[in-house]
């Protein structure tokens, strides 16, 4: 896959605790010039929306652990929207998973969906979990209606894995994000059945893919 037909499909992304402004401002310049999408915290939108008017630029709800509570994931989402989020990554309770509780996961799920008129995308945290568990959480992100799931947030342990983009890409389209740092690792990715890649070394990425197929 060369650089024209990779770029697009990248998520250079940036949401580390202590991000600033000016690393969000960095990340979406360098999307742009690349001709990536950008993934940033919610705050910033505010500080390049304006800039990067056409930039595809993705943003997180309940982020890192996914416990807030339901109304308050919808608010952040309704929020980030209103700020200009073009889509939305929210990491789904696994904790309420893990406890059998499907309904109340796929019921917040589909709050998040409703509430705003952008894809979401769902973040199961799957190295956080069995094969099964990873299926029941693909499961409530059909049912809630999601536009794709996402691997993890890059800040639980370990990241994508092949099996685990191999299986989820059985119920939506992927996002393969953690752990991925170079263009031979997204292809591994793009092979097992992402459609998206979420990184911190976009740029690298890229610039190790060939010119030309």
């Amino acid at each position: 896959m060369d650089r024209t037909t990779l770029a697009p499909r990248i998520d250079h992304t940036v949401l580390g605790p202590e991000t600033t402004a000016s690393e969000a401002r960095r990340i979406c310049q360098e999307a742009v010039d690349y001709g990536m999408n950008a993934c940033l915290p919610p705050c910033y939108l505010p500080d390049v929306r304006e800039t990067f008017p056409d930039l595809t630029i993705a943003t997180v709800v309940g982020f890192p652990h996914g416990q807030q509570a339901p109304a308050v994931k919808v608010e952040e989402a309704v929020a980030a929207w209103r700020a200009g989020a073009d889509e939305l990554d929210v990491v789904c309770n696994v904790g309420r998973l893990l406890s059998g509780d499907t309904e109340s996961v796929t019921d917040e799920l589909a709050e998040v969906v409703a509430a705003v008129p952008i894809p979401v995308k769902v973040i199961v945290q799957a190295p956080r979990l069995t094969p099964d568990q990873l299926r029941t959480a693909c499961e409530a992100a059909v049912e809630a209606d999601a536009a794709m799931v996402k691997t993890a947030t890059g800040f639980a342990d370990g990241g994508a894995t092949v099996e685990d983009v191999r299986l989820m890409a059985e119920y939506l389209p992927v996002k393969a994000s953690g752990g991925i740092g170079s263009y031979d690792d997204a292809m591994a990715m793009i092979e097992a059945g992402a459609e998206r890649i979420g990184a911190s070394s976009g740029v690298a990425i890229v610039d190790g893919a060939p010119s030309e197929a």
